[in-house]
């Protein structure tokens, strides 16, 4: 791989569902060691974009460059290899629910190395250490706050120290003490790794305190790229909609019915 290529780039990159399209005219890079959020409205292709770079599916044009290999002409191997490099922090934690904490770090480790259980466990309760959880080893899921899951997960996320780690939504359903917490986390984990990162996220305050790029959403293309204070600059109305939370916009609050209400009271009558 090129390594002084972009860790992660975006060129024309479109997707479709059969005639529907999600995605198109994406483009934007992503250094290495950098923090991007990918942010927009709901339904704008934040997740089907994260999708595309993990190798779950594939452009109907367009390619994901990852270090300068197109990632649609990776083998079986090759992406097997690259998906080993990731940490995935899925929305809402995605614990296995029948697995204690301790089991759920572990999991990364114990199908994808070959390290003896002693060192499994010494890394175990270093991951905990790092998210101030250590003594809930033995604690189930359903025992955690909302709060601690998603700090056990984030424990899991980086249990074999990734280069490239994804997180999806990952202040969703938080207090603002644990999202808080978990912000200062990420941000912290992230510089200490040197990870290259993409985050999907709605929110405005928390996010733009910690990442160095936002890239922007709308109607499947990219209506924004650059750091977060050029986004607070921007006279992008899409941008502007999303963060000052206003009901009409680019974004219209009512949807575009073929009649007035009008016509169709009298149609009625």
């Amino acid at each position: 791989m090129n390594l002084s290529a972009p860790f992660i780039e975006c060129r024309d990159l479109a997707f479709a569902y059969t005639d529907r399209p999600i995605l198109q005219n994406v483009n934007f890079t992503v250094q290495t060691g950098r923090f991007a959020a990918i942010m927009g409205g709901s339904g704008s292709g934040k997740t089907t974009l994260l999708r595309l770079i993990t190798g779950q599916l594939r452009p109907t044009s367009g390619q994901v460059l990852v270090q300068g290999r197109d990632l649609a002409a990776f083998s079986t191997a090759e992406l097997t290899a690259h998906r080993r490099r990731m940490g995935v922090l899925f929305q809402h934690g995605a614990l296995f629910t029948d697995l204690s904490v301790y089991d759920n770090i572990a999991f990364p480790m114990r199908e994808l190395t070959k390290l003896p259980e002693e060192v499994i466990r010494d890394l175990v309760l270093l991951k905990l250490h790092a998210v101030g959880l250590r003594g809930t080893e033995q604690l189930m899921p359903a025992e955690l706050s909302g709060g601690m899951a998603r700090r056990v997960a984030l424990a899991r996320t980086i249990a074999l120290d990734p280069e490239l780690m994804l997180f999806d939504e990952p202040f969703t359903g938080l207090d603002p003490i644990s999202l808080g917490v978990i912000a200062d986390l990420i941000h912290r984990i992230n510089k200490a790794l040197r990870s290259t990162s993409l985050m999907v996220t709605h929110d405005i305050e928390q996010s733009l305190k910690i990442v160095d790029q936002v890239v922007f959403l709308a109607h499947g293309e990219v209506v924004f790229s650059g750091t977060p204070d050029e986004m607070r600059q921007t006279d992008s109305e899409w941008v502007r909609q999303f963060v000052g939370g206003l009901p009409n916009g680019p974004v219209a609050f009512r949807y575009p019915a073929a009649t007035t209400l009008k016509d169709d009271l009298l149609q009625a009558a």
